[in-house]
């Protein structure tokens, strides 16, 4: 811990407290929740960011979307518009957000809406469309919905038991906020963790008899897209000028150095808005470049950013994969909602 955060200590206790009354609040009825005659599940976390939600979202899209009309509703964060809009192919994510836009463009069967009220955004999605299910992005403190599920992600290397809240720690709310979830996803894990340390992390994380715990990890896709389509297996003993905007990009890093390439990373806050001299500067390093195995790479939710203004570059999708299969998460999220049943 940084001595300015440790300084900041004391408005973590005023934070903690705020944040404590709402809560209590909300559970005693004082602040009304709104239930809904259709399921929402509600994705989120307790921390500020960078524990793999949208990658969480696209697997309830990709599990849900044969049998149930899905739709996803975010607040469409740092978008420049306002209210409740339902997008269509002509929003850019000036419009609309980059993580709603990704949604979007990846899956045609769904519906994907934006609202910073999302009261509202779910009342006009149901008066707008026939809908099964909504999944909420980002949701896990508003509580002005009552969500039939609530999912909470939290990274493997920074589990929210071992942080505080803002501004000394990361987490938006006490760690106590955990007990309200249905289901609790530890992301980003190593590929080969052992049964013993997650029974470790279990216990750390206290949680409940009713609550199931699971295990997932990153999976990166196959080949890149956008400008250049190279296999994954191929991605070898490249300059990659790596492009991020995201909270956390570290795991994705880590995947490209281990692969024997040298990455100039270039590293700008998460939902960054790229301005025409930052992008000069980009293209500058890129071109620099005198390899011929050379790539300009970014991520999927950065691309949604800036393919309409860097026309050499390619992302890497990546994908969360549960490490004791899917079946049993599905099945625990259908035991929490009631349509899915």
């Amino acid at each position: 811990m940084s001595l300015l955060r440790f300084l900041l200590y004391p408005f973590s206790l005023l934070y903690d407290l705020v944040t404590r009354i709402r809560n209590l609040f909300y559970d005693l009825g004082f602040f009304k929740s709104k239930s809904f005659s259709i399921p929402i599940i509600a994705v989120g976390n307790l921390s500020i960011g960078g524990t793999g939600k949208t990658p969480q979202i696209e697997y309830l899209i990709k599990i849900l979307q044969n049998n149930y009309k899905i739709a996803v509703l975010s607040r469409g964060y740092k978008r420049k518009t306002k209210g409740f809009i339902l997008l269509n192919g002509t929003h850019t994510s000036e419009d609309v957000g980059d993580e709603p836009l990704q949604f979007f463009k990846k899956f045609s069967k769904i519906y994907v809406a934006v609202d910073e009220n999302r009261v509202n955004g779910i009342l006009k999605l149901q008066q707008k469309q026939s809908i099964d299910v909504v999944l909420l992005d980002d949701a896990y403190q508003h509580r002005k919905v009552k969500a039939d599920c609530y999912i909470l992600l939290t990274k493997f290397d920074d589990l929210y038991t071992d942080d505080f809240v803002l501004p000394t720690g990361n987490l938006r709310e006490n760690k106590r906020g955990a007990k309200r979830a249905h289901i609790i996803i530890v992301t980003k894990c190593p590929i080969d963790l052992s049964l013993e340390k997650q029974q470790d992390i279990k216990r750390k994380l206290k949680a409940t008899s009713k609550q199931h715990v699971f295990f997932s990890s990153i999976s990166y896709h196959n080949k890149t897209s956008g400008n250049l389509n190279i296999p994954i297996d191929s991605l070898i003993n490249y300059e990659i000028v790596l492009l991020t905007g995201i909270a956390n990009p570290t795991p994705l890093v880590s995947f490209l150095i281990a692969k024997g390439n040298k990455v100039y990373h270039l590293k700008y806050s998460d939902h960054h808005n790229f301005t025409s001299k930052e992008i000069d500067a980009i293209m500058a390093k890129y071109t620099a470049l005198t390899s011929k195995k050379k790539i300009l790479l970014t991520t999927e939710k950065d691309y949604m950013r800036l393919s309409n203004k860097i026309s050499s570059l390619s992302y890497l999708k990546m994908s969360t994969k549960f490490l004791e299969g899917d079946n049993q998460f599905i099945a625990s999220v259908k035991s929490f909602t009631k349509v899915l049943e």
